[in-house]
């Protein structure tokens, strides 16, 4: 009997859960406890951790796991890496739902690197107004730059004090163009640093960038173990067998 286990954090990963329970699929949805108030979901919800790869093994074996969907965020390196050695581990076949990365589109200006700590190194020394759209949890190498204006934006407020002087927006996306463009002006952003996330739901703001001309910081994405990786829902209700069931 089929049981799955949905990691979720992309926007899909709601699509997939709606499908699949619309499929009538056992399964569960776990968040990593990273939003404090999570979208609601039409399956059963678990929040938090697993405790590392024999936590997530265990978890797949006491819960009677069949299946395995990481839809993590791109940028969820650990978690991802805990699925691919813990579905190893009990034999348990995984499939990764990952949107495609943004390619570069004429007009961008984007300065590409490896990851958090060469984007603020990439930062110019003069003071600037930057616009970081990289979540709470990567901030920290930026305070050895505090003489610029930072904007930050987060699905929750912050809890803890942050490292540096800011303007913190608390919105839970996703975003258009004509609010992008319009945060950006009244701010005066003159950089902009984000992850390469993929999907449409976040790109509006490199659409903005573009449109004003401004200099984007552009993390790339960490390198994962091997995996089966597909980039849409339909492909991972086709693995899972239920296909034909797709927006039924």
């Amino acid at each position: 009997m089929m049981r799955a286990l949905i990691l979720g954090g992309i926007a899909d990963a709601s699509l997939l859960a709606a499908e699949i329970a619309r499929a009538g699929i056992d399964a569960v949805y776990s968040y990593g406890g990273r939003t404090r108030v999570p979208a609601d979901q039409p399956l059963p919800t678990r929040i938090g951790g697993f405790g590392g790869v024999s936590g997530l093994a265990d978890y797949i074996r006491r819960e009677t796991i069949t299946h395995v969907i990481d839809a993590t965020h791109p940028f969820a390196a650990e978690m991802s890496r805990n699925a691919v050695e813990a579905c190893a581990n009990t034999g348990t076949p995984l499939i990764a739902l990952e949107r495609a990365p943004w390619t570069r589109r004429p007009g961008d200006n984007w300065i590409e690197v490896g990851d958090v700590a060469a984007a603020a190194a990439a930062l110019p020394e003069a003071p600037a107004h930057v616009f970081l759209a990289i979540g709470r949890q990567h901030i920290a190498p930026f305070a050895a730059k505090p003489r610029h204006a930072y904007t930050l934006r987060f699905v929750d407020p912050p809890e803890a004090p942050l490292p540096f002087t800011a303007d913190v927006l608390v919105s839970r996306g996703p975003f258009t163009l004509d609010g992008e463009l319009d945060m950006m002006r009244k701010r005066g952003i003159d950089w902009v640093v984000a992850r390469n996330s993929g999907g449409d739901g976040a790109h509006a703001k490199i659409d903005a960038a573009r449109r004003l001309g401004l200099p984007v910081i552009m993390i790339s994405r960490p390198t994962l173990p091997k995996r089966l990786r597909v980039e849409s829902v339909a492909e991972v209700m086709q693995w899972l067998g239920h296909g034909d069931c797709l927006g039924a």
